[in-house]
């Protein structure tokens, strides 16, 4: 295990470092001490911040499940899943826009470490922690009429913007493959699967039964 990791320090290939066993370990510890941050800064009472904590773990590990189903899966990485970025969202609509960004970053790491595709240190920043750490904006309408439908379309929104600028900047290639310009063919790659789980999400949570489950388990998990 760790001759595999020297081997991929030696190689100086940021993606095989990843790769290896002991990258994968040292990034998942990241995200854990993550949620440890989300415990040091919960409710004022031990049995509060615990339950956040419950909560978070119990939200990411959903969607962590749930990131593994592709109902359609695009070449170069981006996927529509059965509701995955929802459980990252509810984070933010339930304990606010902090811990929601910090849930989201440890997501986008634990992300990275079961199967990431890294070409460049800032494209690993881009696309994993800030990217997914965006879902966590939904928070700003903890508080609103409908609050987890905006704060489902900003989250999303969050995430199309730094995969966006991805696309722009380091698969630009991938564009020209295909004989279109970079910016039109990063717009519409990155919008085909993020707006179309948004879409499927979107028509699940208006629907009566799931809206008042969802209000539910809010008033549960910040009682």
């Amino acid at each position: 295990m760790f001759k595999q990791f020297q081997e991929a320090l030696n190689s100086g290939q940021l993606q095989d470092i990843i790769a290896s066993t002991v990258g994968q370990i040292l990034i998942a510890l990241i995200a854990v001490i993550l949620l440890i941050v989300v415990l040091a800064i919960g409710g004022k009472s031990n049995k509060m911040k615990t339950k956040e904590l419950v909560y978070c773990s119990m939200a990411i590990a959903i969607a962590m499940v749930l990131s593994q189903i592709k109902l359609v899966k695009l070449p170069q990485g981006g996927s529509i899943t059965p509701f995955s970025m929802l459980f990252i969202v509810l984070i933010g609509y339930w304990f606010g826009v902090t811990k929601g960004i910090i849930c989201g970053v440890a997501y986008g790491f634990f992300q990275l470490a079961i199967g990431g595709w890294v070409v460049h240190p800032i494209q690993l920043l881009l696309d994993y922690p800030l990217a997914f750490g965006a879902l966590g904006l939904a928070g700003v309408f903890k508080n609103s009429s409908n609050g987890l439908l905006k704060g489902l379309v900003l989250g999303a929104g969050g995430r199309f913007f730094f995969h966006f600028i991805t696309g722009i900047v380091f698969f630009a290639s991938y564009a020209k493959e295909v004989g279109f310009d970079t910016v039109p063919y990063s717009f519409a790659y990155n919008i085909s699967y993020i707006a179309g789980e948004v879409f499927l999400t979107i028509l699940i949570l208006i629907i009566p039964a799931v809206g008042s489950a969802m209000n539910q388990i809010k008033a549960r998990a910040t009682a």
